[in-house]
């Protein structure tokens, strides 16, 4: 089954590539398409919908799409829904990972409650009538320094006490085991498979 992702993130991309291997996953440049969506919905779920249906206009083909991000309750949810935009006044200039990751860790100097959750809401759209929403997390705890290389986006400062290291520092098998994003591809795999099987 040929499934467009809403997204041009190449880290994104590989991750669901690698996580649904029975899939053959396209991004919107491989259908010769330019696509950006502005994510200006007040919920991960809102986002991802979103994005998944404008694709899907243009397309007239399955999509999938996810908004992911990392809320800490010390900051009551923040960055959420803007995790990417973090940190830019207007909300169009990026900062870097690094400089995200700095600034997040210097809004929470002297804080102890450290309690944090990656999100990520997942949805596919079939048709206009047709779609289908998971949303899951990964609960963890936010570092006072970055840690691991690997990953990317907000990783290397979140620790899971359940493993003992940072999303950072494990494997892409792991990753995709307890990650918000692999938990959510796990539950869109399997809805997608019945999906097809019912089709």
């Amino acid at each position: 089954m040929i499934l467009y992702v809403a997204s041009n993130n190449a880290h994104k991309l590989e991750e669901i590539r690698s996580a649904m291997p029975r899939f053959d996953i396209r991004s919107p440049q491989d259908a010769g398409i330019e696509f950006d969506f502005p994510e200006n919905e007040d919920s991960f779920i809102g986002n991802s919908t979103g994005k998944a249906l404008a694709l899907w206009k243009l397309l007239g083909i399955p999509v999938l799409a996810d908004d992911s991000g990392l809320c800490v309750d010390a900051l009551g949810g923040r960055p959420g829904v803007l995790s990417a935009r973090y940190g830019s006044a207007d909300g169009t200039m990026t900062l870097s990972s690094e400089d995200r990751n700095a600034l997040l860790l210097k809004e929470m100097e002297g804080r102890t409650d450290r309690a944090c959750r990656f999100v990520c809401a997942m949805s596919l759209v079939l048709s206009g009538n047709r779609i289908f929403v998971v949303q899951e997390t990964c609960e963890g705890v936010l570092l006072e320094a970055p840690r691991g290389a690997g990953g990317f986006g907000y990783d290397p400062v979140v620790y899971l006490p359940g493993l003992g290291r940072s999303i950072a520092e494990l494997s892409s098998d792991e990753k995709n085991r307890v990650s918000h994003r692999g938990r959510a591809i796990l539950r869109m795999t399997a809805l997608a498979d019945t999906l097809v099987q019912l089709d």
